[in-house]
Parts: structure tokens; C-alpha cells; sequence
């Protein structure tokens, strides 16, 4: 097996194409991939399913507000249509000239689709029936798929982990390491936690541009429990990739350290991940970071102050 092979072996998926061609971060700081597909089939590209479970509660709840106003507003201008005499009640012959017509009809549809039905308004005729049908159907369904998507929300599990704005190379036990500082946001306890760091960069290869992949070893890459911060530590030793690396380097071989972390979720029992990447750029030489722990002397309990895990301050460098 050549080098070649050997390192698309380890390319974690890209393709050597994708690897050595792109011009921009391979993953993003939100961990999401930067790659693009496209010529896919639109039934199974789309898949609404999992975008309603992916995206944030914001607009999951702007996107189910749009569509209960708008399917009422359909089936009010429906009701209009069939007629003056579709809907019957208290104060519709003074008003099926008028403008509150519509207003009238939006709000029956409205205790139509959620099957509250106070009584003042009442269907009459073929039509006007047909359409409470099958609003009263839309409306079964909208509920039951509405619930199920709410539900499988909360109970889905995912890492809450904030990451450091930026990564160090920083004095290590008289040689220099590259660290960077991750914290769970969440109250919940994340256990047998892996983290691995996969050091990215540019080559030229008989005049080929070829990424190259290296695991770079760490000083723990596992810990039991993720109650605090963790700083994850590579030492820039003999054996490192990094060893005699200068800022201006890694960035002229477009390097980046891709983050990935595992964990399993106390409360579901279930694993959980989590991604980020540093490149060349995002990462201050020497530097440290500065301690987010505070104790409280009255209760002599030690804890974190996530606010401050972004905070770094200036190191004596290694000499």
C-alpha cells in the first residue's frame, strides 16, 4: 500500500477529492460539515422528519404557528366561497355583506380544527359539511403528528458542550502542548467521556495537494466524569506532528485540529456527540487559560464560571 492509499484509508470519509481540493474549513465550529450535496432525489432529499427534529425550537415553533394560521386562513376563504348560507348563527345575516365575514369564518375553522365547537356557528348544506370534514381530519392529524414531533424532540438526546473560542499552544512540563478548554452546559451529567483530535494539513506529493490525517496521541483522552471543564492536552514532544511548527505554518498548510467528543447521557442512558475543529488561524501561541473555578467560602463548594471559559492570558513561552 502507498502512502497515498494509507492516508485515504484514514481520511475519515471526505475523499482524498473533497480532502485535498477543499479551500474552506472541513467542519464547522457548530459541527456541521462545510461539504455539499446536490442531483439528490427530492422525496428522499428533503426529508422533513428529520429537519423538524434537527432544527432549533425556534423555529420549530414559528413553522407550526405558520401552519395552523395558514390552514385556517385556507378554510375560512373556503367557507366564504361555498356561500352566505354555508354558515349559520348568531349575527351572520348582518354581517355576510360585510368584511367580518371572513373573521367569522376564520374562527369557526379555528373551533373546527382543534374540535372545540362552542355552538354558535353551525354548517349548513352539502358543502359547507364536506369542509368540516375534512378540516376535522386535517386536524386529527396535524395534533397527533404535532405531539409526536414535540415528543421525540425532548426525548431525544444531545451534547450541550461549549468549546473554547479559541485553541492554545502553551508551556507544558518544559516542552509546549496544544490545548483547547470544553465545559457541558447543561445540569444533566455526561459520563465516560472520549475526545479525539484529528491534526488535518496540506502537502504536496510529487505536485499533487494531498491532506494528510494524523490522531494526535493526548495526555488523557478519556474521563470518567464531566462534571467541570476539561482542558484537552496534546504534548508537542518528539513525536509529534506539531513539533517545530510555527504559527504562519499551520496556516499556510491550511491545517486544522478536528475535534470529536462521545459521551454517555446520565439521564437517557444513551451516547451522545459532539463535534468542533480549530484551524491554523484560531489558535494563540503562547498563551494559557486563565481558571474558571470559583469556591464559595461559606459552603466550601468549588465550581465553574462558563463565562469565563473563553478567557486566556498571556504565557512565558518555552524556551
Amino acid at each position: 500500500t502507498s502512502p497515498l492509499d494509507a492516508n485515504a484509508a484514514r481520511d475519515l470519509g471526505f475523499g482524498t477529492r473533497v480532502a485535498g481540493d477543499s479551500r474552506i474549513r472541513l467542519l464547522n465550529r457548530n459541527g456541521t460539515f462545510s461539504t455539499k450535496r446536490i442531483g439528490t432525489r427530492s422525496a428522499r432529499g428533503l426529508a422533513p422528519y428529520h429537519a423538524l427534529l434537527a432544527m432549533g425550537w425556534g423555529r420549530f415553533l414559528a413553522l407550526v404557528a405558520a401552519f395552523y394560521l395558514v390552514v385556517n386562513a385556507v378554510f375560512a376563504v373556503a367557507y366564504v366561497a361555498a356561500g352566505p348560507g354555508a354558515l349559520v348563527g348568531p349575527g351572520f345575516d348582518e354581517v355576510s355583506r360585510s368584511a367580518s365575514l371572513f373573521l367569522r369564518a376564520y374562527f369557526f375553522s379555528v373551533e373546527t380544527f382543534g374540535t372545540i365547537g362552542y355552538g354558535h356557528v353551525s354548517p349548513l348544506g352539502l358543502t359547507a359539511n364536506i369542509l368540516i370534514t375534512i378540516e376535522s381530519f386535517i386536524g386529527l392529524l396535524s395534533a397527533a403528528l404535532t405531539a409526536g414531533l414535540v415528543f421525540a424532540r425532548f426525548s431525544r438526546p444531545n451534547a450541550a458542550v461549549v468549546y473554547s473560542r479559541n485553541a492554545v499552544i502553551a508551556p507544558y512540563r518544559n516542552i509546549s502542548a496544544f490545548m483547547f478548554r470544553c465545559a457541558n452546559e447543561r445540569s444533566n451529567q455526561l459520563i465516560e467521556v472520549t475526545v479525539q483530535i484529528i491534526y488535518t494539513r496540506i502537502v504536496l506529493r510529487n505536485g499533487v495537494r494531498v491532506r494528510e490525517f494524523t490522531t494526535l496521541p493526548l495526555e488523557f483522552r478519556k474521563v470518567t466524569f464531566f462534571a467541570l471543564s476539561w482542558t484537552v492536552v496534546h504534548p508537542i514532544d518528539e513525536t509529534s506532528p506539531l513539533r517545530g511548527c510555527a504559527a504562519q505554518d499551520l496556516i499556510d498548510n491550511e491545517a486544522e485540529f478536528l475535534i470529536l467528543l462521545s459521551g454517555v447521557d446520565e439521564t437517557f442512558s444513551q451516547q451522545v456527540h459532539s463535534r468542533t475543529s480549530y484551524r491554523g488561524d484560531e489558535i494563540v501561541w503562547n498563551a494559557r487559560f486563565r481558571s474558571i473555578f470559583v469556591e464559595s467560602a461559606l459552603e466550601g463548594v468549588t465550581g465553574m464560571d462558563l463565562s469565563r471559559i473563553h478567557d486566556i492570558e498571556p504565557a512565558v513561552p518555552v524556551v
